[in-house]
């Protein structure tokens, strides 16, 4: 039944689908770029980024030609200024463990970033290798503090040792490619899978400040603290600790409440930088629109990192209201967009909407709470499917969920992902359980067997 009703059906919009990005639909890589540079690029007042390619061979992977990019973020005077937040993954990359250290330095000169190999559990001392690459990033640039006033980032293959020998000529190339214009190259310069880049702005309308943010991710995508790569800069006048705990309440409901896989990363990092350059008369007024506008920036990178996950055809937005509190909110959601049942159905637009109280009821009675089927509401597309404690289903409702998730889907009319975000639809669902005031939003994507194919030669 649905096999035939999806090839007969048009791809139409839904006037019900509504999206976190108020981003316009592209129809090339090449309009989704130009919007990129036109509209969220720029960078702040202080900061420069610049890129270098590489090529090397990996020492576990002798047949391989493997190429990696070294990616520069500098403000143009280290910064006290800046914060971060990090992998709760038992098994941390050497980056983040440097990280964690880099919290007490004085001042950030710069954040060092490559892909390809995420320096994780590698033989030979990954601490090392990562110490050697800030201390060649601080000598490029002069910096006083030396390789401590560097964060390093990594992301790629696990339990890869970096081509330390291969990296370090690319420093000097990168730091001779700075410019302070644009974020996009180092949005591109930290890629893996991902297919485009993801990168935000706002602005803090009293001083004209702005927040301007890039990330990284599209597999191992469930975040706990973080995404698997953020960087973000502003040059608002925020001091070091109103930053960092606006970036930990940020990442709670942005970067924290988005799973394509419920894999989380050995990598996670979100880093947060400000060059102060930027004084509102109000300094009260200054932090509270810092926060809006790093939530709006945050809101986006993560939509970016699910809509760009590894095979996504949907992106799923689940809003969950009438729950004891925000963590069971939050429970429930990822309940519902990690269920590979419910996502194998959206990937093949198949309605079996059963899946999401089976999901929901699972998550509740295993975290031993209590759930009363009548009081919970499901819906889709607006459309209410289950109240009351029964479903309301019929030839007609069937009919129109699989052309509300056909009108959703992410491919190409020739049946090809596409390397830009393509347009801001998803497939949209709400759960009510009828319980308290507590509520999330969670984002996710459906389950393909192109995710299935990048993930069984990711290395090869």
């Amino acid at each position: 039944m649905f096999q035939a009703a999806r090839r007969q059906l048009p791809r139409v919009r839904c006037a019900r689908l509504r999206s976190l990005a108020s981003l316009p639909e592209f129809g090339s890589a090449a309009e989704y770029r130009a919007h990129l540079e036109a509209e969220h690029a720029a960078l702040p007042l202080g900061f420069r980024v610049g890129t270098a390619a590489l090529g090397f061979t990996p020492s576990e992977a002798p047949h391989m030609d493997a190429k990696m990019v070294v990616t520069l973020i500098v403000p143009d005077e280290p910064t006290p200024d800046f914060g971060a937040v990090f992998t709760r993954n038992a098994f941390p990359g050497a980056p983040v463990k440097i990280g964690r250290l880099r919290l007490d330095a004085p001042a950030l000169g710069a954040v060092v970033v490559n892909n390809k190999i995420s320096n994780v559990c590698a033989k030979g001392g990954g601490v090392a290798d990562s110490e050697a690459l800030c201390d060649a990033v601080a000598a490029a640039l002069g910096l006083e503090g030396g390789g401590s006033a560097v964060l390093p980032s990594s992301t790629g293959v696990i339990g890869w040792r970096l081509p330390v020998a291969a990296m370090l000529p690319a420093v000097p190339a990168a730091v001779a490619a700075l410019q302070p214009r644009s974020a996009l190259p180092a949005a591109e310069g930290i890629m893996t899978t991902d297919l485009y880049p993801k990168c935000a702005s706002a602005t803090l309308p009293s001083c004209g400040a702005r927040v301007v943010g890039i990330a990284k991710g599209a597999g191992m995508i469930e975040p706990n603290m973080a995404t698997m790569l953020g960087f973000i800069l502003t040059d608002a006048a925020v001091p070091r600790e109103e930053l960092r705990a606006a970036l930990a309440d940020v990442t709670e409901a942005t970067f924290n409440s988005i799973s394509v896989d419920s894999d989380q990363s050995t990598s996670d990092t979100v880093a947060v930088l400000s060059s102060g350059r930027v004084a509102g008369s109000d300094a009260a007024v200054q932090r509270a629109e810092f926060r809006a506008a790093l939530r709006e920036v945050c809101a986006q990178l993560a939509e970016g990192v699910v809509r760009n996950g590894e095979g996504c055809n949907h992106l799923l937005r689940v809003r969950v209201a009438g729950a004891p509190d925000a963590e069971t909110a939050r429970a429930v959601g990822k309940a519902v967009v990690n269920g590979n049942l419910f996502k194998c159905a959206v990937s093949g637009n198949d309605p079996n909407v059963g899946r999401i109280a089976g999901a929901v009821g699972d998550c509740i009675g295993n975290r031993g709470g209590t759930l009363v089927p009548e009081d919970c509401t499901i819906s889709m597309g607006g459309l209410v499917l289950m109240k009351g404690g029964e479903f309301n289903l019929d030839g007609a409702v069937e009919q129109q969920l699989v052309a509300y998730m056909a009108a959703a889907e992410q491919k190409t009319a020739a049946g090809e992902y596409p390397d830009y975000w393509p347009h801001s639809r998803a497939v949209e669902i709400d759960v009510d359980l009828g319980q308290g005031d507590g509520s999330a939003e969670v984002l996710g994507s459906d389950l393909t067997d192109e995710y299935v194919r990048i993930n069984g030669d990711y290395r090869s």
